[in-house]
C-alpha cells in the first residue's frame, strides 16, 4: 500500500470519528434541553403551587432537583437529569468555543459566547448537584439563595471586589432586559427547525417561548438587582437566585398573582426547552 493511500484512509477514519463526535454532542444538547426544560418546569410547578397556597415552595434549580429526586422512580430520573445538564453544558461550551451557531467575533459576539461558557460552567455544576443527590440521597447541599450570599462573599473578597459584584449585578440586569427584547421580537423561531413543525406547533411554541422569556426577564432583572444592592451595602447577604426572586415577588401587593404570573412563565419556558430538544437547529 502505498503512503499516499494509507494517508487518505487515516483522513477518513479522521472524519468518521469526527462525525460520530458530532453526532453524540448533538444527542447530549438535545438531552440538555429536555433536562433543562423539566427543571423549569418543576420550579415553575412548585412556585404555581405556593402561589395558590397549595403547598410548594419558591426554589430555583438546586430546588427543584431535591423535589425531582422525591418523585416516583426519583433517582432513575434524577439521573437522567444529570446525564442531560452535563450535555448542556458540554454543548454550551461547544457554542463557546466552536461557536456553531455562527455568532462571529465581533464585540457581541464574544460577549454572547462567554455568557455560553459561564452558562456551561453553571449547567455543569446543577449536573454535579444531581449527581450528588443521586449517590448520596437526600436534599440540595443549600438553598439556591445560600449559594449565591456563598459565592458573592468569595467574589467581595478579592481586589476590587465590591466593585466587580457591582459590575457582575449590571450585567445580568442587562441580560434580563435581553430576555424582554427575545420576547418581544420572538427571533428565538430563527432557532427552530420550523419546516418540520406544523402551524399549530409553531403558534404554541412561539406562545411558550415569549412568555418564557418574559418570565426571564423579571427573574434574571431581580437577580441582577439583588447584586446591585450587596454591592452598594457591601452585604453578601443581600444576593440571591431564582428562588429569592420569587420569594420577593411574593412578597409585593398582589404577591401571589405576581408569582403565579411569573411561575407559569418559568414551566411556558420549560415547554419551549423541551421544544428545543426535538427542533432546535444545531449545525457544525
Amino acid at each position: 500500500m502505498s503512503i499516499s493511500s494509507q494517508i487518505e484512509q487515516i483522513k477518513e477514519r479522521g472524519r468518521q470519528t469526527s462525525a460520530e463526535a458530532i453526532t453524540w454532542v448533538i444527542w447530549l444538547a438535545r438531552l440538555g434541553y429536555a433536562a433543562k426544560g423539566l427543571v423549569y418546569m418543576t420550579i415553575g410547578a412548585l412556585a404555581v403551587q405556593a402561589a395558590i397556597g397549595s403547598g410548594g415552595e419558591t426554589t430555583g434549580p438546586s430546588g427543584a432537583l431535591s423535589s425531582l429526586s422525591n418523585a416516583p422512580f426519583g433517582r432513575i430520573l434524577l439521573g437522567l437529569v444529570a446525564v442531560g445538564l452535563f450535555g448542556y453544558a458540554l454543548w454550551r461550551i461547544v457554542q463557546a468555543w466552536v461557536d456553531p451557531d455562527n455568532e462571529g467575533s465581533d464585540a457581541a459576539g464574544i460577549a454572547k459566547r462567554i455568557g455560553y461558557a459561564i452558562s456551561g460552567l453553571i449547567y455543569g455544576g446543577f449536573g454535579a448537584e444531581a449527581v450528588r443527590i443521586v449517590w448520596h440521597g437526600g436534599g440540595s447541599s443549600g438553598s439556591g439563595n445560600d449559594q449565591a450570599a456563598g459565592w458573592t462573599a468569595r467574589l467581595m473578597s478579592q481586589p476590587f471586589g465590591i466593585w466587580l459584584v457591582g459590575i457582575v449585578g449590571v450585567i445580568v440586569i442587562g441580560t434580563g432586559l435581553y430576555q424582554f427584547y427575545r420576547a418581544y421580537t420572538a427571533k428565538f423561531r430563527l432557532k427552530l427547525k420550523l419546516h418540520e413543525m406544523s402551524s399549530h406547533e409553531q403558534t404554541w411554541a412561539t406562545r411558550a417561548g415569549r412568555i418564557g422569556f418574559a418570565a426571564r426577564g423579571v427573574v434574571y432583572s431581580l437577580i441582577g438587582g439583588f447584586l446591585v444592592v450587596a454591592a452598594m451595602r457591601s452585604n453578601p447577604q443581600e444576593a440571591g437566585g431564582i428562588g429569592k426572586a420569587l420569594q420577593t415577588l411574593a412578597q409585593q401587593p398582589y404577591g401571589p398573582w405576581l408569582l403565579g404570573l411569573v411561575a407559569v412563565g418559568l414551566v411556558a419556558y420549560g415547554f419551549f426547552a423541551i421544544v428545543l430538544a426535538r427542533y432546535r437547529r444545531i449545525f457544525f
